[in-house]
C-alpha cells in the first residue's frame, strides 16, 4: 500500500513543493485536498478552449460548454447513485448547499416552535444556517450527544422526536473527531417518525462509498474541494418530491420560465436552484476529480487513508502527554490531538516551520469544544497521497515542538 500512495502522489504537483526550505508534508486534507494533474488539465483546457456562458447561447463555444457542464452533473449523479440528473443541483460548496435547504424550510416547512435534530459534532455550517432560517419560527435546535469515543449516542438520538421534529441534520464524519456516524440506522429511526434527513457529508463522501438512494436520505451534501475537485463547487443532492416543494434560493438568470413586473415562473429542476452564470470550470474539474478517483478506485484511496490513519494513531500515541479525541471503530482519515498543556496553535506554528501542514483551532466547531472542555486540537488529516515517511516526520515535529516548548 505504501508503493500505491506514492504512486498517487505522483499525480499532485503541488506536493513536491517545498515550505520554509523544507519538504512539504501536507496533513490539511479535510480542510482541502490538493489537486491532481488531471483536474488542472481540465479546467485549464476548459477556459483554453470552451469558454461561454450555459443554457443560453445558440453558438458553438456555448453548445459545447453547456453539454460538458450537463455531463458533469450526470458524473456526480452517477457517483452518488442519485435516481435523476436533475436531482443534483450544483451549489458553491456544502455550506451554501445547507443554507440552499435551510431557507427553504424556513419559508415553506418550519411553523411557530417547531424542532430540528443535530449532533453535537456539527460544523457551524449545520447549526448556523438553521438558526438564521428558523430565528422568527423561535425554532428550536435537538443536539444528539457523544460518548467517549466521541460516537453519537443512538439512545439518547431516538428519544429527540416529537410532533414538532421537522428534520435532522447530521455529519456523516465529524471533522474534528473522525467519527462516521451510522447514517443509514440515523435515516431509517428519523424515517420511522416521517422526519427527512440532511447529511452533511463534506467529510464524508471521500471517506464513504455513498449511494443515496440506499441511504435513502433526503438531502445530501457536499464540497468538491473535499474530493480532490477545485473550489467553489460544490453539491446538494435533493430527492425530487423535495426539491419541487422547496422555494427557489436565489433569483435571476436560468431559474426564471417566465418574468413580468407583476408575475415571475420559476423553472424546473435543476435550473429552479441554480441562479445566475455557475461556476461551469468548477463542474467540469469536479467531474474530472470523480473520474479520477473512480478510475484509480475509491475503495484503493480509501483503504490507502485507512492504514495510514492507523499507523499515525498509533505513531503519535508513542508522545507522553499527547490525548486523541475521537476513537470511535469507524474513523474518517482524522486525527485530532493536544499535546499536554500546550496551546494547539503553538504546536501547529512551530512543526509548520518543519514543513508539517496541520489544522489547529476549533474547526469551525465551538459547541463540541465546549463539550470537549478544550480551546481546539491540532489536527491531522489524511489523504491516500500521504506517506507512511511524512508521518514519521510528523511524530518527529512534534517531539521537537515538546522539546521547544518545555
Amino acid at each position: 500500500m505504501e508503493a500505491f500512495r506514492k504512486q498517487v502522489r505522483e499525480a499532485f504537483p503541488l506536493l513536491q513543493r517545498q515550505v520554509h526550505g523544507k519538504p512539504l508534508a501536507y496533513f490539511d486534507n479535510a480542510a482541502t485536498t490538493q489537486k491532481p494533474q488531471a483536474v488542472l488539465d481540465a479546467v485549464d483546457n476548459y477556459y483554453r478552449q470552451t469558454n461561454s456562458n450555459v443554457h443560453r447561447g445558440v453558438h458553438a463555444l456555448s453548445q459545447e460548454a453547456t453539454e460538458a457542464y450537463e455531463q458533469a452533473r450526470k458524473t456526480v449523479q452517477n457517483f452518488l447513485h442519485a435516481a435523476h440528473s436533475h436531482e443534483i443541483i450544483f451549489t458553491r460548496g456544502t455550506t451554501e448547499a445547507v443554507n440552499l435547504v435551510a431557507q427553504g424550510f424556513g419559508k415553506s416547512v418550519f411553523q411557530e416552535g417547531d424542532e430540528i435534530i443535530c449532533s453535537v459534532m456539527e460544523h457551524h455550517s449545520n447549526i448556523v444556517p438553521w438558526q438564521l432560517a428558523g430565528a422568527d419560527k423561535k425554532l428550536r435546535i435537538r443536539v444528539i450527544p457523544v460518548n467517549e469515543r466521541g460516537e453519537a449516542d443512538m439512545e439518547s438520538y431516538a428519544s429527540l422526536f416529537n410532533e414538532k421534529t421537522k428534520l435532522v441534520a447530521i455529519t456523516q464524519a465529524s471533522n474534528v473527531l473522525g467519527s462516521i456516524t451510522p447514517l443509514k440506522e440515523i435515516i431509517r429511526i428519523a424515517h420511522s417518525h416521517s422526519v427527512p434527513v440532511l447529511a452533511d457529508g463534506a467529510q464524508g463522501v471521500k471517506c464513504c462509498l455513498t449511494d443515496v438512494q440506499e441511504l435513502d436520505c433526503d438531502f445530501y451534501c457536499f464540497s468538491g474541494h473535499k474530493i480532490y475537485a477545485p473550489m467553489g463547487i460544490g453539491v446538494l443532492y435533493g430527492k425530487e418530491k423535495w426539491l419541487e416543494k422547496l422555494p427557489p434560493y436565489q433569483g435571476g438568470g436560468d431559474m426564471i420560465q417566465h418574468v413580468g413586473f407583476d408575475k415571475t415562473t420559476f423553472n424546473s429542476l435543476p435550473f429552479k436552484f441554480e441562479a445566475g452564470t455557475p461556476n461551469v470550470a468548477g463542474a467540469i474539474g469536479l467531474q474530472a476529480a470523480l473520474q479520477w478517483v473512480e478510475n484509480i478506485g475509491q475503495e484503493k484511496l480509501i483503504r490507502a487513508e485507512e492504514e495510514l490513519t492507523a499507523y499515525a494513531t498509533k505513531q503519535l500515541q508513542q508522545l507522553p502527554g499527547l490525548r486523541i479525541w475521537g476513537t470511535s471503530a469507524r474513523k474518517a482519515a482524522v486525527i485530532s490531538f493536544t499535546l499536554g498543556h500546550h496551546h494547539p496553535t503553538d504546536v501547529g506554528t512551530l512543526i509548520d516551520f518543519m514543513g508539517i501542514a496541520v489544522r489547529t483551532g476549533h474547526h469551525c466547531c465551538q459547541p463540541l469544544m465546549d463539550v470537549l472542555g478544550i480551546p481546539g486540537t491540532v489536527r491531522a488529516s489524511f489523504a491516500a497521497y500521504n506517506t507512511q515517511e511524512e508521518t514519521d516526520r510528523m511524530l518527529s515535529a512534534l517531539q521537537t515542538a515538546q522539546q521547544m516548548l518545555g
